[in-house]
């Protein structure tokens, strides 16, 4: 029986089918470019070779369709995802790839938990709304362990203009709300991840884009710290880098985007309590993260400007299908 599941999440840059405008700024793609783009993360993604596998920024769904039919390793593969909203803004999407078997219907996150309604400043209207909507897929891993994905993609650091002003004297205001939106949407995503898992063992997987580095406060939001542990269950989250087995190497530079040159790590794949090895609750543990980021060090970022992260969990045994190891197991 496999004991070893590997996660991966990975920004595919606009994915959307030839002529399609996704942005004002920039032109559909060609037939050419299109299938050059699905080419080359179908190759990607055959590289990856993860069970499970987060995308983001999605335009269409169809297009992840075509992207797995060029795979080697995908083409019988889950596909979950929904098509962004037309209406408003149209943004990107996420969408989820399993080579494991689904635990439960997949859900859809769109409005932010416990009526969040959060001020922008110089906006009439309290932030609501995810920006983009949140994926949660339960899939079973060997054993019959149903280990509940959270697919994510929180608020670039790109300005937050509004009324099609984007002039210099509106640039402060406008990052403060990408910062507002983003922070808004992690404490959206960790009310998510409290309430869901309240009272019960859950093995999480939470990845995605999270726009920001492990440190930043958006991302420590999502992880819990800091807080006091409730009554019961803790329910923080842990950065899978930093928890790794201690004797693997990091085999590529720990890098998923660029900025100005200097590379930084804002693609994130976080696991619960049950996947830490000093947890006594643990069914399993990261074995190694490791990152696919040649391409951006080639500036070959047509494709995509994101790097793509692999964490590979080695599970303890054969789990009870409720989610726990049995006893024997555990010691």
């Amino acid at each position: 029986m496999q004991q070893e599941i590997r996660f991966a999440t990975f920004n595919v840059l606009n994915l959307a089918l030839p002529g399609l405008r996704f942005y004002d700024n920039l032109e559909p793609y060609t037939p050419a470019e299109y299938e050059a783009k699905v080419e080359w993360i179908a190759r990607q993604i055959d590289r990856l070779d993860a069970d499970v596998l987060g995308l983001q920024e999605v335009f269409s769904q169809a297009a992840v369709k075509d992207v797995l039919a060029r795979t080697k390793k995908y083409r019988d593969a889950q596909h979950l995802g929904f098509d962004p909203d037309p209406s408003g803004r149209f943004t990107p999407s996420v969408a989820l790839v399993s080579r494991l078997p689904l635990a439960a219907a997949p859900a859809v996150y769109t409005e932010l938990p416990r009526r969040l309604a959060i001020p922008l400043p110089e906006v009439d209207e309290a932030m609501t709304r995810f920006t983009r909507p949140v994926l949660h897929v339960p899939v079973t891993a060997p054993g019959g362990t149903a280990i509940h994905v959270f697919v994510v993609h929180l608020k670039s650091k790109r300005p937050d203009f509004r009324n099609g002003k984007s002039e210099e004297s509106q640039y402060g205001v406008a990052q403060l709300r990408s910062l507002i939106r983003r922070s808004g949407e992690a404490l959206g995503l960790r009310y998510l991840l409290t309430d869901f898992a309240a009272g019960k063992r859950v093995p999480l997987v939470v990845m995605g884009d999270f726009n920001d580095v492990a440190g930043a406060m958006a991302t420590q939001l999502v992880l819990g710290t800091g807080r006091p542990v409730a009554a019961g269950f803790d329910d923080r989250m842990f950065d899978s880098q930093g928890i790794q087995a201690a004797s693997c190497a990091v085999r590529a530079p720990a890098f998923t985007h660029l900025r100005d040159g200097v590379g930084e790590v804002i693609d994130h794949i976080l696991v619960s309590e049950d996947f830490h090895p000093a947890s006594s609750q643990a069914i399993g543990e990261v074995v190694e993260v490791s990152y696919m980021n040649d391409h951006l060090e080639l500036g070959e970022t047509a494709g995509s400007d994101h790097g793509a992260v692999l964490a590979r969990i080695r599970l303890f045994g054969c789990a009870e299908p409720g989610g726990q190891l049995p006893a024997a197991a555990r010691e």
